[in-house]
């Protein structure tokens, strides 16, 4: 199975909103739609919206080739998800092949698919470098802890956190996974442990909030990242910061994994990340289902920022950084 692939002028996503439930796939064929489905979690994960933002990009110049309009659209695909910087980042190689464009012809239509697939291809090709990199952490029956999806879900390839988990067991590596649930969404309960099902690879899943009594069963922590800090601040799925500390304090070794299209060399520290806020129904609800009352006063962040103090190391497709980090080199 893919999450995405781009066919006769049309972005196909598996949308995760229907999972574990439904398989289905959806036809995407304007920019206007791609931003919907991004902004509803129909295509989530950090490195998947990267690529789909590329193609939204595409989408738009078929209809409209236009560079000023084509910026336009640019800056209102890149604020779909303010957090996570692959996004920024496929939409700004993208906008460089438009700007170095001398005319706006159906030639660009054609640089802009190009310029998309190797965006696609280099980030597949990264997340088996990552899972090779990354499996060197995994000894035989290892007991991991992960927190929201960071598989193939969430990517090309197999994944970041869970594409190193999957190479391990290629290995021969027994692994055992306990998965956290992910509240408010339930990535973790939805998503990782279809894919983990899928692939058979013995899991637990448990809510949130028994992560400190689990972890003294724990060998090692794996989360993925939507925005890396120079100084390895790492923005990721709420619930993580939470995760860090309870590993922190129980001596479990605590890892964040992702691409290099995951950080952030603007900035210096995790205090300079925007983090999203989102609508008070994914807390006051599960599913169609209300918990509480409508009228509560919600406070919903997407996701929180994980001190380079809590991290033992940075995974990424060309190496493992260790403290202190020093990212830009």
């Amino acid at each position: 199975m893919r999450a995405l692939f781009f066919k006769c002028q049309q972005l196909v996503i598996l949308d995760q909103t229907k999972l574990p439930n439904k398989i289905v796939y959806r036809k995407l064929r304007n920019y206007e739609a791609i931003i919907s489905a991004i902004k509803h979690l129909q295509i989530r994960g950090a490195p998947l919206i990267g690529i789909a933002g590329a193609y939204s990009l595409v989408l738009a110049a078929i209809k409209n080739c236009n560079r000023r309009y084509l910026t336009k659209v640019a800056e209102q695909i890149r604020s779909a998800r303010p957090t996570a910087v692959n996004l920024s980042w496929a939409i700004n190689r993208m906008l460089a092949v438009i700007n170095n464009c001398q005319i706006a012809t159906k030639d660009l239509v054609k640089s802009l698919i190009s310029e998309a697939k190797a965006i696609e291809r280099e980030e597949e090709s990264n997340t088996f470098k990552i899972g090779e990199i990354g499996a060197n952490l995994i000894k035989d029956n290892m007991t991991v802890m992960t927190i929201c999806n960071t598989g193939w879900l969430a990517t090309v390839g197999i994944g970041t956190a869970l594409g190193v988990i999957y190479t391990a067991v290629k290995q021969g590596k027994r692994v055992k996974v306990y998965v956290l649930e992910t509240r408010p969404l339930l990535q973790g309960a939805r998503l990782t442990a279809f894919e983990l099902s899928k692939a058979k690879i013995p899991y637990t899943l448990i809510t949130d909030n028994m992560m400190a009594t689990v972890m003294p069963n724990v060998d090692i922590v794996l989360v993925g990242a939507d925005r890396i800090a120079q100084n390895g601040d790492v923005a990721n799925k709420i619930g993580t910061l939470t995760l860090a500390i309870t590993a922190h304090y129980f001596k479990v070794p605590f890892y964040v994994v992702a691409p290099t299209s995951s950080l952030d060399l603007n900035l210096n520290n995790g205090k300079e990340i925007v983090i999203e806020k989102r609508d008070k129904n994914e807390v006051i609800y599960v599913g169609k289902k209300l918990i509480a009352p409508k009228s509560a006063d919600v406070f919903n962040p997407a996701f929180d920022i994980t001190p380079a103090s809590l991290i033992s190391g940075i995974v990424t497709e060309k190496k493992i950084f260790y403290p202190p980090f020093k990212l830009n080199n």
